[in-house]
């Protein structure tokens, strides 16, 4: 962090005090008794570049409910909330279904909804983790044995 002191007359303004310090326009000032002060030069960085990036997230472990049964199923947290990233998976799903000409059993089930939003979804468990979370959802898969996962691989 960077502080100075600038004093600021008639004829300077902050403008003229850009120009004066040759500073991209991201940086913040403090105006105290007559001067005007720069707190915090933001062309520097923060802290958060030095620091490394989380490879886990929140994955969610979600069930679709029909008539026939049930399908479970795994999304990566990626909206600002949970019921978010899971209706965009669920539209993920029902363009899929309504695009593609596939036999499985999850896209005749939604091919038979009149919208996306009449499709009854339920967030089972929140999982810190991809490899964990798609464990986790191969256990449940094995333990429920749902009616509209077809794809039985690793369970």
């Amino acid at each position: 962090m960077h502080t100075g002191s600038i004093p600021v007359g008639r004829t300077n303004s902050k403008v003229s005090v850009y120009r004066q310090l040759a500073v991209p326009q991201r940086v913040a000032f403090w105006q105290q008794n007559g001067g005007l002060h720069l707190v915090d030069r933001l062309d520097q960085g923060c802290y958060t570049k030095n620091m490394k990036k989380r490879s886990d997230r929140n994955h969610i472990i979600y069930q679709i409910v029909g008539p026939k049964g049930t399908y479970i199923g795994v999304t990566a947290k990626t909206e600002t909330t949970v019921l978010k990233s899971v209706r965009a998976r669920i539209a993920k799903h029902w363009y899929r279904a309504r695009t593609e000409t596939k036999s499985w059993a999850l896209c005749e089930l939604l091919r038979s909804y009149a919208s996306k939003d009449d499709i009854d979804v339920r967030v089972l468990e929140i999982v810190r983790g991809k490899a964990e979370a798609h464990a986790r959802e191969r256990e449940l898969i094995r333990v429920e044995n749902p009616f509209y996962n077809t794809d039985k691989r690793g369970v």
